[in-house]
């Protein structure tokens, strides 16, 4: 956040309980605040042109059908919500009126369909994530065709991980039961904060009760990595406020914590103008906050997982994490990665042979282009040879904070040192920092670097280097 926002608690204030990373001082901060890519993807989104179109997506499906017997990982946006939160980031639909929402469920059936028509030979199901939005806006039964339809035309491995993300306010009981049977056991809810004030200022009055009893009925009815989401940096949060949400978390027992950032960026998200700037923490108190939840989740015994997830050390991603096998895709980070993820429903983004695909991010446009008998991809990126070697060693840091150089060199037949040789510069300099270590053999950040990994990855995309480091318009989201 800029220096000149301000809530209640200064950055003088912090005291020791609050500034666990003690080796990170305000110059630091300063050096390591700017704009940067979070990496869901390499290339990452603002490089998407319209050259990739329903076409191109057309033949990319065909080939990935000829070519390879791998499952599939799919994620289907359902991005309908009752009401706007005023922190939100995501691709949004606010409807009050739920018979408005119905014809999306036909326009989703109808992407399926056209979808499946195009992989024959391939629909096998490794990952099913149904995110939003809130799509458990969608009443059991309407949720529960939907599904069925998707099943009908795809398998589902038995080993399968289905996944879906949920508001406590209007999910209930019935919606849980409903998915149990349909096989889902992944869950993942937002709370971003308990205390009133900052509920009230981002347009989110969510009670702790709800969100516990559904958490255990969750939990009776087989969901196993239950997660939960919280946000740091919203109007009004102190770290004193913040450790008791992060505490009720903890005592939830909850099998994983995201703990994201704030991304303020009105330039995309024009409701969150509607945020008072004075009440946002500024940049040192909104870092203390963070650094107070990753201590206390450590301290209760969670690992790190990538740069703001943590799970307790029996759950599957934190013994992935310490095989060095974690990976990351567009549902978040798992341990059944697919080659190719197929994005379904509006502005869904997925990942099919050596291109990125993205459908139309209007609602108009991509019930439009359905009802035309064509598929509503729209814009996307196809990866050359060189981003292909980036892509996995951006990875690599993101996910495992451990880049193997042996590895690396022999999938992609380069020589490290040379290849990188301007990228290792500027790594160098983080190092110099106690960022990450380098050697012969690997690249590591240090427990200081994890924090920052964004920052390290950084150092080695070219798109960064060459379009968007020097630029005066933000493009990204800040990495403090």
């Amino acid at each position: 956040m800029p220096d000149d926002r301000h809530n209640e608690t200064s950055s003088s204030e912090l005291d020791e309980e609050h500034t666990p990373l003690r080796g990170v001082t305000a110059e630091l901060l300063a050096s390591y605040d700017c704009p940067g890519p979070r990496y869901t993807s390499y290339p990452t989104a603002v490089e998407f042109s319209q050259d990739v179109d329903a076409a191109v997506y057309h033949e990319l499906l065909v080939a990935a059908d000829e070519s390879a017997t791998d499952p599939l990982s799919v994620y289907m946006h359902l991005p309908f919500c009752q009401e706007q939160c005023l922190f939100c980031a995501c691709h949004v639909v606010i409807s009050p009126h739920y018979e408005r929402s119905l014809p999306y469920l036909e326009d989703l059936r109808r992407e399926i369909d056209r979808v499946a028509e195009r992989l024959p030979r391939r629909r096998e199901v490794s990952q099913l994530h149904l995110g939003g939005g809130t799509p458990t806006y969608y009443r059991p039964e309407h949720l529960s065709g939907l599904l069925e339809h998707f099943f009908s035309r795809f398998r589902v491995r038995d080993n399968a991980e289905l996944a879906v993300e949920v508001d406590p306010r209007v999910t209930t009981e019935e919606h849980i039961d409903m998915l149990a049977e349909h096989g889902f056991n992944r869950l993942s809810m937002g709370v971003q904060d308990f205390a009133k004030e900052v509920q009230e200022s981002i347009h989110r009055i969510q009670g702790r009760d709800c969100t516990e009893r559904l958490l255990q009925h969750a939990r009776s009815r087989g969901f196993r990595g239950l997660n939960v989401d919280l946000v740091y940096g919203l109007p009004h949060q102190s770290p004193s406020s913040f450790e008791l949400t992060v505490r009720a978390v903890i005592e939830m027992g909850v099998d994983r914590v995201a703990v994201y950032s704030f991304a303020y960026v009105p330039w995309l998200k024009g409701h969150q103008r509607q945020l008072a700037t004075d009440s946002l923490p500024d940049r040192d108190v909104k870092f203390g906050l963070f650094a107070m939840a990753r201590e206390c989740l450590l301290d209760a015994g969670y690992e790190p997982i990538g740069m703001d997830h943590f799970a307790r050390p029996d759950d599957e991603l934190a013994r992935a994490r310490r095989r060095h096998e974690l990976r990351r895709n567009f549902q978040g980070y798992t341990v059944l990665p697919a080659p190719d993820v197929l994005g379904l429903g509006v502005s869904a983004i997925g990942d099919v042979g050596n291109a990125y695909v993205q459908n139309a991010k209007k609602l108009s446009e991509y019930q439009s282009a359905l009802e035309a008998g064509s598929l509503a991809v729209t814009r996307g990126v196809v990866r050359d040879s060189d981003d292909e070697v980036r892509r996995y060693v951006i990875h690599e840091l993101m996910c495992n904070f451990h880049v193997d150089l042996g590895a690396v060199e022999r999938r992609f037949e380069i020589d490290f040192g040379e290849y990188f040789r301007e990228d290792l510069v500027r790594l160098q300099a983080h190092a110099d920092e106690g960022m990450v270590q380098i050697d012969e053999g690997a690249i590591q950040a240090t427990p200081l670097g994890e924090v920052f990994v964004r920052n390290l990855a950084m150092c080695f995309d070219r798109y960064w280097r060459d379009k968007h480091e020097r630029q005066d318009t933000p493009v990204f989201s800040r990495t403090v």
